[in-house]
């Protein structure tokens, strides 16, 4: 069991534009040719933070043509929010706040031995790094600038450096980078 932070990012390290849009990404691959299935057949848990699930609520119709559902997670979802959301009926939502680690602990309880993906943000994944929780990170870097936006990783990680375990081109638009966090520290310096 891994505990993975699964993301896209532009080329200059945003997830998002300033007011969340996602629409910089859309038309650089498609799900199924960036690995999709096969990563969210191998989750058991996910956790995301409030702007992330938000995001989902907004675009409900959006996601359903991507992914055919319009909460498209089987997988017991844990958000992280000090206010009060809305919920979507059928999915296995808990609302959370506070330390990642009793919510790790939860996470891991539920899934057995499948991974955990922390779908976002970037702050949400430096959380659960900060607290020695993270053993991946696979970013789909797209080859668009963005200027400004939601950080990719807004943590300073640079002894023991991430371990780069793989590179793989999918289309013209994304490369993915797969990293190893070392383990047995934050790594922050």
């Amino acid at each position: 069991m891994k505990t993975q932070y699964y993301t896209a990012a532009s080329l200059d390290g945003f997830i998002a534009t300033e007011d969340d849009s996602l629409d910089w990404l859309f038309p650089l691959g498609d799900l199924n040719e960036a690995g999709y299935p096969t990563f969210i057949d191998a989750v058991g848990a996910l956790a995301m933070g409030s702007a992330t699930y938000e995001w989902i609520l907004r675009h409900a119709s959006q996601v359903a043509a991507e992914t055919g559902a319009s909460w498209p997670y089987a997988q017991p979802a844990w958000v992280f929010s000090r206010r009060i959301l809305p919920r979507v009926a059928g999915a296995d939502i808990r609302f959370v706040q506070g330390d990642v680690r009793p919510v790790h602990a939860a996470m891991r309880d539920a899934t057995g031995p499948k991974n955990l993906w922390i779908v976002g943000g970037g702050d949400l994944a430096g959380q659960f790094h900060d607290a020695g929780l993270l053993d991946e990170i696979i970013v789909q870097v797209g080859s668009v600038t963005l200027g400004r936006g939601k950080p990719l990783f807004p943590r300073r990680v640079t002894s023991p450096p991430l371990r780069l375990i793989s590179v793989r081109q999918i289309g013209s638009g994304l490369a993915e980078l797969r990293y190893e966090v070392p383990v047995g520290g934050t790594g922050a310096a």
